[in-house]
């Protein structure tokens, strides 16, 4: 899952950085509300978190202009401001949670979450045939078997699942789950790939992960 968080004090922005980082979250971090817009409006995020205070444009503003832009994506407002008029203006601009600073990074996690979570299955589970994803406690099953995965195979099977049926190319793929990382090879998305076949599709039927010939990969039922 890919998270956009747009935070202006950078030891804060660090930790929370972190710490979803931590959770298999792959996190990009925008200092102010240019920066924080254009990223909005020209990558797909599952999540922005806006701080109220930024140096430019304020966070209700910055949430209003990124709704103008008919961006779906949950927003979560962060603010040190305790007050309900400042709640009701982040909730009125398009937010969906409104998080006071500081915070409990528990809290903080749940409320994320719960902002991420799809509503088709009981427990917020991911499913296609036989194959089982657990987002919360991390957990992959193929059939009665419990496969271990590192986190970034976890998240690339993740959001190839949560767009199971759809052809995905390896761009899309890359700047999903690696984000900003510009240190990755560029062939990262086949090897890793390659990483999930062999623990999710190897000696399992029917196979799930499937190649598109010079366009990328797709998740299905075959």
């Amino acid at each position: 899952m890919r998270i956009l968080l747009v935070e202006d004090e950078k030891n804060v922005a660090a930790f929370i950085r972190k710490g979803l980082t931590e959770e298999f979250y792959t996190v990009d971090v925008s200092t102010n509300g240019e920066d924080g817009l254009f990223n909005a409006t020209n990558i797909e995020y599952d999540l922005i978190i806006l701080d109220v205070m930024l140096p430019d444009i304020n966070g209700i503003e910055l949430c209003k202009k990124i709704r103008e832009h008919n961006i779906k994506s949950p927003i979560m407002m962060l603010t040190a401001v305790d007050e309900l008029r400042s709640k009701v203006k982040g909730l009125d601009s398009g937010a969906d949670d409104y998080l006071t600073k500081p915070f409990e990074f528990e809290e903080f996690l749940a409320r994320v979450r719960m902002l991420l979570r799809r509503p088709a299955l009981p427990n917020n589970l991911l499913k296609v045939a036989d194959l089982v994803v657990d987002p919360v406690k991390h957990e992959v099953w193929r059939g009665t078997h419990k496969i271990q995965l590192t986190w970034k195979e976890f998240a690339l099977l993740e959001y190839i699942l949560r767009n199971k049926d759809k052809v995905l190319s390896r761009t899309k793929i890359f700047d999903h789950v690696w984000g900003d990382d510009l240190e990755t090879s560029s062939n990262i998305v086949d090897v890793y790939i390659s990483h999930l076949r062999d623990k999710v599709d190897k000696n399992h039927s029917p196979k799930l992960i499937h190649t598109i010939r010079n366009v990328g990969y797709v998740l299905k039922e075959d």
